[in-house]
């Protein structure tokens, strides 16, 4: 079995569905890439989310949510695993938020984490 019929470890609401749907028409993605979702050091709370679209490496499992190509580095899981991505259009907030049952401390803008 691969991890195109595995369940995605991320989940998105309709709303961040919405907008991922609208970049990739927006910007004319091209067809061979995918959401990538991932981590990277840095950020004022150790971690800080990445969010974007790219190609697949070796070192990524891919998976489909909904109708979604998504692709994360084996070694990502650890810290995504349960996370949701909401997109919101508020009058003092607009972009996506990341909910993580693994962080343990968040920055006040909500992109960087940490799980110690």
């Amino acid at each position: 079995m691969n991890n195109l019929e595995l369940e995605c470890p991320v989940k998105f609401t309709e709303g961040a569905l919405k907008e991922i749907r609208h970049l990739l028409y927006d910007q004319d993605v091209p067809e061979n890439y995918a959401l990538r979702i991932g981590v990277k050091g840095g950020g004022c709370s150790g971690l800080s989310y990445i969010l974007g679209f790219d190609e697949k490496t070796d070192k990524d499992d891919e998976y489909v949510y909904e109708d979604i190509r998504v692709i994360m580095e084996r070694g990502h899981g650890m810290y995504l695993v349960g996370l949701e991505i909401d997109f919101v259009h508020g009058l003092n907030n607009r972009g996506f938020i990341y909910n993580n049952p693994n962080a343990t401390d968040t920055c006040g803008c909500g992109t960087s984490f940490s799980t110690e």
